[in-house]
């Protein structure tokens, strides 16, 4: 190949040309802006004499009168060659094209096999992440840039309909294999049936909150974490099932549609389960999860390749339905004793199983080859799917815990002690919402999930202790809202159908409820924020680490807040957290600025640019050789260092 310098440019599908060279063997360097151009002439003038390159702006006529003028010398001799050699020529010519089909396939699945859509530039650098061909030829083709891509065919394709069918033979989207990533090139959009599933589900876990801030006491905290739980795995297992095989057919509706019904019927059996509807609530419950078992077994018929992985996770969400019946026909308190192992089961099943798939420390040698061969494909999750997916449901949980702060005022001038705790209130859940989307996401290196599978299964495990936290604190600030036991919060000026809804004393179980619930979604943002790997800037005011661990402490104090000797009212009680609250988001604010740096504003236009440091496995020394020659940097030996150092890398 080096003999051939201009063979890999030629040939680099999908990249821009960046220089090439003329008949009289003079290098033609291709800027593709004036200001590039400048730049690009101050480098070439250190290692290279002046007048022995040229250096044109892409696309004008000097560069177009280079092409043409090269392209026309290549024509004449190529013709030449036709001429004297005949049939050896054309032997050349087919020589070539096997050539470069086999160099590019080649460099497309061991050097640079992952296309844009991976996101490194958003969610981190994967050297264990490949594409694979998508279903649709033609589209894939394009997207390689393939040159025998017909654009006739590709005209006749626009003007035919699609329709949609009633059973799609099922594709795994992306699926794991020796220790690589496959996934399908296309952008995996999130489906309209899947954020009316969001919507659905947000309103009823509303429902388990506000019950359980209607009686705030151990029994009612017990209850609403085991239904809170139960229904969280309505949504995880459709989120999983859509998110590993496309199906894009009418019976994935009708079967969103059934598991939504069991969800139906679940929630209409809430309020009275542990003491007249505990069986119908069970039995929607498993109606739903035993569908998704029998779903389970039928792809796993259907795709073979994946076969073994899904007859396991098919068992894994079987087995604990022994369990849940057993607990119907047994009175409390011994129902506890049936109920919590199912839960758990039902909860760290998957993860369970994604680690016996990729091999635990505790097999024996001759058990974990046996289990890396059974289990040599396994399915994943999409990392752009599942993070929209999983922000859209934070959002709609924050959106709707701020519909409980609504109250109705009969009065004509309202601004009240009422109006103030709502106030502060919504500036409580709009600061999450900052935090959460835009604070923790800011300056990120290398998300959760792409950073190592210890991560990854942290980040998606604790999302659901924090959004259950965070809507029981929301549930009680709602009752808090409408006490009248401070000055400036007459009862009558609140609207008929809110007054026997207003509390004139708030119990100490009210107090843990918000104080615990808010502590402890803090806590829990806080995790999900150390999961990440963040860009270290020289000169920052206060470090990300030191940050979180701040935003920990404070978790802590609110939590501690109902031991206060004098009881706060409801007012200076949300007031205090609140504070609080506001104290982080600053923190962050304050400590993402650099040293010297105006904290208030700015001369400048836009968020400031600087330098940033961030673990490489790359030496400074192979990056600048790579962008010298040329040269692409193979991955492989990059993932052998990243897991001789790391530790097995995994990604969901």
């Amino acid at each position: 190949m080096s003999a051939h310098p201009h063979h890999l440019h030629l040939h680099h599908t999908g990249k821009r040309l960046r220089h090439f060279f003329r008949p009289d063997g003079r290098k033609v360097h291709i800027a593709g802006s004036p200001d590039e151009a400048e730049k690009l002439r101050k480098t070439l003038s250190a290692v290279e004499k002046e007048g022995e390159f040229d250096l044109v702006i892409h696309g004008s006529p000097e560069h177009i009168e280079a092409l043409r003028h090269t392209h026309a010398h290549h024509e004449s001799r190529h013709r030449q060659l036709k001429e004297e050699h005949g049939d050896l020529a054309n032997e050349f010519e087919r020589v070539i094209r096997e050539l470069d089909a086999l160099s590019n396939e080649l460099h497309m699945i061991s050097e640079h096999a992952v296309q844009l859509d991976a996101n490194f530039s958003k969610y981190g650098y994967s050297a264990h992440l490949r594409t694979k061909d998508s279903p649709n030829e033609s589209r894939a083709a394009s997207l390689h840039g393939d040159s025998s891509f017909d654009k006739n065919q590709w005209a006749a394709e626009r003007k035919l309909g699609e329709t949609m069918r009633l059973y799609q033979k099922p594709i795994v989207r992306q699926y794991f294999h020796k220790g690589l990533l496959w996934r399908a090139r296309e952008a995996q959009e999130v489906a309209s049936y899947e954020l009316f599933v969001d919507l659905f589900y947000v309103g009823i876990i509303a429902i388990t909150g506000d019950t359980a801030a209607e009686h705030p006491t151990g029994e009612s905290l017990l209850r609403f974490v085991i239904t809170f739980v139960m229904g969280w795995k309505f949504w995880s297992d459709i989120s999983a099932l859509i998110g590993w095989f496309d199906s894009d057919d009418i019976l994935r509706r009708f079967s969103i549609l059934f598991i939504l019904t069991c969800l139906l019927g679940f929630t209409t059996n809430m309020a009275a389960a542990f003491t007249e509807t505990y069986a119908p609530l069970v039995a929607f419950y498993l109606a739903a999860r035993l569908f998704i078992a029998v779903s389970i077994f039928w792809y796993a018929w259907q795709i073979p390749m994946v076969r073994a992985s899904m007859i396991a996770n098919g068992i894994i969400n079987a087995v604990p339905a022994a369990l849940w019946i057993g607990s119907i026909h047994v009175e409390e308190p011994g129902r506890q004793a049936l109920i919590w192992p199912a839960i758990f089961l039902d909860i760290f099943g998957p993860p369970a199983m994604i680690t016996f798939q990729r091999g635990a420390g505790w097999m024996s040698e001759k058990f974990h080859a046996w289990a890396k061969k059974k289990f040599e494909f396994f399915p994943g999750t999409n990392i752009e799917h599942r993070i929209e997916r999983m922000n859209a449901f934070v959002t709609l949980v924050f959106g709707s815990c701020v519909l409980g702060l609504l109250y109705q005022s009969k009065v004509p001038f309202g601004i009240n002690a009422f109006f103030g705790k709502a106030a502060l209130g919504l500036i409580q859940a709009f600061t999450f919402n900052w935090l959460y989307f835009e604070i923790d996401s800011f300056n990120l290196h290398t998300h959760a999930i792409r950073r190592h599978v210890a991560s990854a299964m942290i980040w998606l495990s604790i999302h659901l202790p924090f959004i259950m936290s965070f809507v029981l604190s929301a549930s009680a600030l709602a009752v808090l809202v409408r006490a009248h036991d401070c000055e400036d919060a007459p009862v009558d000026s609140l609207y008929e159908t809110f007054i026997p809804r207003s509390e004139e004393h708030i119990e100490d179980s009210l107090r843990w409820f918000y104080c615990g619930g808010l502590g402890i979604s803090l806590a829990c943002m806080s995790v999900i924020s150390y999961t990440h790997v963040y860009r270290s800037i020289p000169n920052r005011r206060l470090g990300k680490n030191k940050c979180i661990l701040i935003r920990f402490l404070v978790s802590i104090a609110i939590i501690l807040l109902p031991l206060a000797k004098e009881h706060l009212n409801s007012l200076e009680l949300i007031a205090t957290t609140t504070c609080l609250v506001l104290f982080v988001l600053f923190l962050e604010l304050i400590g993402s600025t650099l040293t010297g740096q105006n904290i208030l504003w700015d001369a400048h236009c836009g968020r400031n640019k600087c330098k940033y440091d961030a673990k490489c496995q790359v030496s400074k020394k192979d990056l600048e050789a790579s962008i010298r020659n040329g040269t692409v940097l193979n991955v492989e030996e990059i993932a052998k260092r990243d897991k001789g150092e790391n530790g097995a890398i995994g990604h969901i």
